[in-house]
């Protein structure tokens, strides 16, 4: 076995999530979404996910494909692969199923899925949700979860880069 299939039972198709949720719905679980674009993993995105799972019994974490990525974030993003980043979120324990989006909005999951909760981090607030208004449409909640926004990818990249930068100008 390869390690990549080691996680694929979490990595599912938004058709394949629509069948779970509403087993598990049926079920009387409660499922969360939560979603981003999940670039290079930090304690940020764990600490998100792991407040997304503290509010319901299923957590779905939906990951901005490659292409959705670089409309939000610039031409030079995503620095890991959509397939590695998968990959890497469905090794998290308590992320129990992992799905690529195409648009830089979750509306089509949300109204499909149908999430009791919709998870954001705190860089936003219940008002700010971009999808607040479909995730109110179905009776869902929109929660925030995490801690401050004080990590972040850009950040992350921008020590990486002056690190090099100040290693370089001391060899010269």
């Amino acid at each position: 076995m390869r390690l990549t299939d080691f996680f694929q039972d979490k990595i599912k198709t938004l058709d394949e999530l629509a069948e779970i949720v509403c087993a598990a719905k049926a079920e009387g679980k409660t499922v969360v979404l939560a979603n981003g674009c999940f670039d290079l993993l930090h304690v940020g995105h764990t600490r998100y996910l792991k407040g997304a799972k503290e509010h319901g019994d299923v957590l779905i974490a939906a990951l901005n494909s490659d292409e959705s990525v670089r409309k939000l974030k610039g031409p030079g993003r995503p620095h890991i692969s959509e397939q590695a980043r998968l990959f890497m979120i469905a090794a998290i324990e308590f992320v129990d199923y992992v799905t690529i989006f195409d648009s830089t909005r979750v509306d089509d999951l949300l109204l499909k899925l149908k999430p009791d909760f919709h998870a954001k981090g705190t860089d936003y607030t219940e008002e700010t949700v971009p999808e607040k208004d479909i995730v109110a449409s179905y009776g869902g909640k929109v929660i925030i979860t995490g801690d401050p926004k004080e990590h972040s990818s850009t950040d992350i990249i921008s020590k990486i880069k002056s690190k090099k930068e100040l290693s370089e100008n001391a060899r010269t």
